[in-house]
C-alpha cells in the first residue's frame, strides 16, 4: 500500500501564535488542526517547543471561534447547496434580463 502525498499544508509563525492561543484557551488539539487542515502531530510540536519555540502567543482576540469545526462532508453538502442556490440565481437573472428586454423593445 502506497502512502498518501502530502497535503502541502503548513504552519507559518502566524499560525503559531494562533495555535499557542488556541491552546492557552483550552482547545483540543484535534479542533486546532482541523482548523489549519493539518495533523495533530504538528500542534503538539508547537505545543510541545519544537517548532516556532520563539513565536509569541496570539492575543485571546485575535483567535478564530472555539471548535468543534464543520467537517469536510458538512462542507462538502454547503458548497453543493451554494451553487445549487447560484444556478437558481443565474436561472432568476436571465428571466429578469428577458423580461427588461422585451419591457425596453415594446413588446410587453
Amino acid at each position: 500500500m502506497t502512502r498518501a502525498e502530502p497535503s502541502g499544508r503548513r504552519l507559518n509563525e502566524k499560525d503559531a501564535a494562533l495555535v499557542k492561543g488556541m491552546l492557552s484557551r483550552g482547545d483540543r488539539h484535534h479542533d486546532i488542526a482541523a482548523w489549519f487542515g493539518v495533523n495533530q502531530g504538528r500542534i503538539a510540536e508547537v505545543n510541545q517547543g519544537t517548532a516556532f519555540a520563539n513565536v509569541p502567543t496570539a492575543y485571546e482576540s485575535d483567535l478564530p471561534p472555539k471548535g468543534p469545526y464543520s467537517s469536510g462532508r458538512a462542507a462538502h453538502r454547503a458548497i453543493q447547496a451554494l451553487e445549487n442556490v447560484q444556478s437558481a440565481l443565474d436561472l432568476a437573472k436571465e428571466t429578469v434580463d428577458s423580461a427588461l428586454k422585451e419591457i425596453r423593445d415594446g413588446n410587453l
